[in-house]
This record gives C-alpha cells, structure tokens and sequence, in this order.
C-alpha cells in the first residue's frame, strides 16, 4: 500500500484482484498567455493616448499659426444724442430713481412748454381709465406722461426769471405731489380717493399750464 501512495498523476483500479494504473491528464491553466494579452492591451491604450496628444498638439500649432492679428480701432461714432447731452448708448444705472435715468432728447423752452401740453392732455385722458377702474392703465400713463411733463417743466423753468421760477417751482412741486397721491390712490384700486387726486391734479395742472405762455 506504501508504493500505491508514491503513484502520482495516475488513478487505481482494483478488478479482480488486481491493480490497474489509469492514466489522468493534468488540468491546463493560461495564466501566462492572459497576462500577455493584457499586457499587450495597456500597451496599446498607452500608444494610443500619445497618437492623440501627438496629433492634439499639431493641430493646435497650425492653428496658431495662421492666426491673424486683430486690430482694435477707436468706439463707434454715438447713434443718437446732442453734443454735450446724455446719448441712448449711455448705460443706464437702474438702482437710480426714474427721474434721474429717464432719458429725452432736450427741447428749446418753447418746445419744452409745447410738449408739457400735451402730456396734459393725455394726463386727462386718465379719467376714463379711472371710471373703468383699468387701474394698472392708469398707473402706467400717469407715471410716462409725468416724466415727459417733469421733464419739460424743468426746461421751461430754467429758462424763467428767478421770481417766476420761485412761484412755478412751488406749484410744480404741489403738481407732481398731486399725481403720486393719486398713482398711489390707483395702486390701492381705491376710487373715491383716485376721483379726488384726479380733481385736485386738474386743477393744479391747469395752473402751471396757465404760467407756461
């Protein structure tokens, strides 16, 4: 039995009293040629990466080869505005109140004192719009025709002895007093006190009107 153990690579069979060697074969393992494969696959990525960056790098040369210069020349001539005035290509600071950003051509006093008129007439407009309680309209009116109407009163008082500006300047400030009282009275969609700010702007409107010639 001690010189069955030493068999190696082999299997035993007893028939008939006697001990039959069968041979086995052994299992194969491809340890080593699948390490080449792999090998032979980083290798390859490797090569690849570097055909990349090879050809990355040529391309980006003849790029900046032909690049041409670019010739800065001075800004663009303003397309609107008077000399020494504010301009449309200005930019507008928007944290500043409207009155101070709004921008209009500037007038002579008598076509500042023309154009006041009419915003008049359209801040009497506004009466309808009131009566319809289209508030957001009449909120919307008001304020445009109002800085129109700020604006070329400014122009026209400019331009006035300085005891008429004194007693035009008071009555365009009780003006413009008059027309917040009643933005904020549309504001609220309250129409009894928007029918009293409007009376009250009527009337005072109508008083500048008359001092403008």
């Amino acid at each position: 039995m001690g010189s069955l153990s030493g068999l190696h690579g082999s299997s035993h069979a007893i028939m008939g009293g006697r001990i039959h060697r069968v041979a086995c074969s052994r299992p194969q393992f491809s340890v080593r040629a699948q390490q080449s494969s792999e090998a032979e696959t980083s290798r390859r990525a490797v090569l690849g990466l570097v055909a990349v960056g090879v050809a990355s790098g040529t391309f980006v040369h003849g790029a900046l080869a032909d690049a041409l210069s670019i010739k800065i020349g001075p800004p663009p001539p303003p397309s609107g505005g008077l000399p020494g005035t504010l301009n449309s290509d200005q930019a507008r600071d928007l944290k500043l109140p409207l009155k101070e950003r709004f921008y209009l051509q500037p007038l002579t006093p008598s076509e500042a004192a023309q154009r006041a008129k009419e915003s008049a007439k359209d801040i009497f407009k506004v009466k309808d719009l009131i009566d319809k309680k289209a508030w957001p309209y009449v909120q919307n009116d008001l304020r445009l025709r109002a800085e129109y109407l700020r604006y070329d009163l400014n122009t026209v008082i400019a331009a006035k002895s300085k005891e008429e500006k004194k007693s035009l300047k008071e009555l365009t400030g009780k003006l413009f007093q008059t027309i917040t009282n009643l933005d904020y009275a549309a504001k609220k969609k309250n129409s009894t006190q928007a029918e009293k700010y409007y009376e009250e702007t009527v009337s005072t409107l109508n008083d500048v009107l008359s001092k403008l010639g």
